[in-house]
């Protein structure tokens, strides 16, 4: 079973040769193929081999083979992908196909993903979960803690604790939650403070709290779950940070007492100061993380100037400051999708940008999230004017997000 969609997570190393020839096919084709103005039928034969191709080992041939199927009728390849996410003898096809079901809005997704819940297929579960963490069913709650005492694929244990998390405060959840944020090991741990921040779940302001205050590597994802939340009673807590935390720490706490719309003007602008420091002062690649976090957690709450920070600062940027900032406009892109398009549109440097957001979908891999983003975008190409910015815009976007 191939690993996640794109040629250079395929390989170890950087972009080989052949990946790199591949990468420009799919640009020439998709320069052409991008034209369309909405579904584009195709054969039943065609759309069931182009199905099949989906877990190909060809970069090339896989990403040619998702274009035709995103842009079939609905009412054709629906039943399609149900019939190869229940089929397919391959499981990267399923776990492919059951991804490109969710472009396409239909009711009948519920059901499948309910199955999914209990495929052996890790990937399967993956995207149940961040189904219904877009989709909460409160009904599926008792199942959720079930799977939560048993659940440890590095991938879905996350999906199902946002999935948990989007359920809303439930008594039974809140106790799951509460009790994970302080066991197991710090990667899950860290999810599940993340989604407890973005699902403002004021309830976990003490616990978090706790978090916040021991040095440690969940430190700064504390910091930010409490701005995230947006409750006034952590400003006391990460006013004590700002004098007392360490050096790195202070980036994460400046972006969260923004988030809790105090002095936020300032703290953005002390956040790309920080930038330009480290850009002009090799040796300080910690501060440019908390730094680009905590400017991508403002832009997604809907800050348009965070986000321009960001590109500003990114586009021209190297490695290893580049990173961190791809990854915070990626987050950004997939989290707050309207506000990354309107402020992409208004870039002076629009193809440096896709670029910089492109290598932070690589980073990240979320499959279902990448796939939000690209059916968003779809819509709004097809329904442009000709010559349209907007049309020009998503042209990008398709032709080299491959999609």
């Amino acid at each position: 079973m191939p690993p996640r969609s794109r040629c250079r997570k395929r390989n170890p190393k950087a972009f080989s040769d052949a990946c790199r020839v591949a990468a420009l096919l799919i640009i020439l084709v998709g320069a052409v193929a991008a034209q369309e103005r909405g579904p584009s039928p195709t054969s039943d034969a065609d759309l069931r081999a182009a199905i099949d191709r989906l877990g190909d080992i060809d970069y090339a041939t896989r990403m040619k083979a998702g274009r035709v199927v995103r842009r079939a009728p609905a009412t054709q390849v629906v039943p399609a992908l149900l019939q190869a996410v229940q089929e397919h003898k391959d499981g990267f096809v399923r776990f492919k196909s059951l991804v490109l079901l969710t472009g396409f809005n239909d009711p009948r997704a519920a059901d499948q993903m309910r199955e999914a819940l209990d495929s052996p297929n890790d990937r399967l579960r993956e995207v149940a979960y961040g189904y219904f963490e877009r989709h909460p069913d409160p009904a599926l709650t008792p199942r959720f803690l079930a799977a939560l005492q048993k659940e440890q694929g590095d991938f879905v244990r996350p999906s199902l604790v946002r999935a948990l998390a989007a359920v809303g405060d439930d008594p039974k959840v809140r106790e799951a939650l509460l009790l994970d944020v302080t066991r197991g090991v710090d990667h899950f741990r860290s999810t599940v403070i993340e989604a407890l921040g973005d699902f403002r779940h004021t309830y976990a302001v003490p616990r978090l709290t706790e978090v916040a205050k021991l040095e440690g590597p969940l430190q700064d994802d504390a910091v930010i779950a409490l701005g995230t939340i947006g409750d006034k009673q952590s400003l006391p807590t990460l006013a004590g940070l700002q004098r007392s935390g360490s050096r790195t720490l202070q980036p994460t706490v400046a972006a969260s007492i923004c988030l809790l719309a105090v002095n936020c003007s300032s703290h953005i602008g002390y956040l790309q100061k920080v930038l330009t420091f480290a850009d002009d002062n090799p040796g300080y690649q910690d501060l440019v993380r908390g730094a680009a976090t905590g400017l991508g957690a403002i832009a997604i709450k809907g800050n348009t100037e965070a986000l321009e920070i960001l590109f500003n600062d990114g586009i021209p940027s190297r490695d290893p400051i580049r990173a961190p900032l791809a990854l915070a406009v990626a987050k950004t892109a997939l989290r707050n999708t309207p506000l990354f398009l309107k402020v992409l549109q208004g870039s002076e440097d629009q193809p440096g940008a896709i670029d910089l957001v492109a290598e932070g979908f690589d980073m990240l891999e979320e499959d279902l999230e990448e796939e939000q983003f690209f059916a968003t975008v779809r819509r709004g190409y097809w329904a442009a004017a000709d010559g349209s910015a907007t049309r020009r815009l998503a042209e990008q976007l398709i032709t080299k997000l491959n999609f």
